[in-house]
């Protein structure tokens, strides 16, 4: 017997600039987006090893109250599928590969093998006859992986996905039917001021 999983997928609140924990702009995110939280009936909110989503899950979880929470390797910062030149468009391809190429090599190499294991952690109706509600405090490129894989997209189409800080998105996954993408980057629960960062600057709409 399968049950229906919901996913509820948040980017780390705003870092500091050398990513050592979060700004007070940040920990405020966090502590809305628990707010909004408080009454889902999440069993477990898990985490990335990154300091800045590690207090981001804290805080969020403080407004939850007893909510087991886990720190996860395959929550954390990683390229999580590198393309090649074929599978791009033409017209954007050189960009693309040479944005990827300045990460370190740990993240090129290492994603791919840590964005299966997410998949098979975090994605697909669960075993038993109880829906589950997970949160995951993660980074934006497994946002942007985890939702490509929702909607079936070719595999590079987790570039192009942004998501700002504190932003929630939530994936429920039913059995015997596709995943349903129920929101993206949502923000409403920030206050204008508290939106949109984490993204450039084109892209505050």
């Amino acid at each position: 017997m399968t049950a229906t999983r919901y996913l509820y997928l948040a980017r780390h609140g705003e870092a500091t600039p050398d990513e050592s924990g979060l700004t007070e702009a940040g920990r405020a995110q966090a502590r809305l987006l628990g707010e909004r939280l408080r009454d889902k009936p999440l069993t477990a909110v898990h985490h990335g090893p990154l300091p800045r989503a590690t207090e981001t899950a804290r805080l969020i979880r403080e407004q939850l109250g007893s909510v087991d929470i886990h720190a996860s390797p395959v929550a954390g910062d990683y390229l999580p599928y590198l393309p090649k030149r074929e599978e791009l468009p033409a017209d954007s391809a050189d960009r693309y590969l040479s944005w990827l190429a300045q990460f370190p090599a740990a993240e090129r190499e290492d994603g791919p093998a840590l964005a299966a294991r997410a998949l098979a952690e975090f994605t697909g109706p669960i075993e038993g006859d109880e829906d589950r509600h997970q949160l995951v405090v993660t980074h934006n490129f497994l946002v942007g992986w985890l939702v490509r894989h929702a909607l079936d997209a070719p595999d590079w189409r987790w570039l192009g996905l942004n998501h700002a800080n504190a932003g929630l998105t939530v994936i429920r996954y039913a059995p015997d039917r596709p995943a349903n993408l129920l929101c993206y980057n949502d923000t409403r629960h920030l206050p204008e001021e508290l939106r949109w960062t984490g993204l450039p600057a084109e892209l505050h709409i």
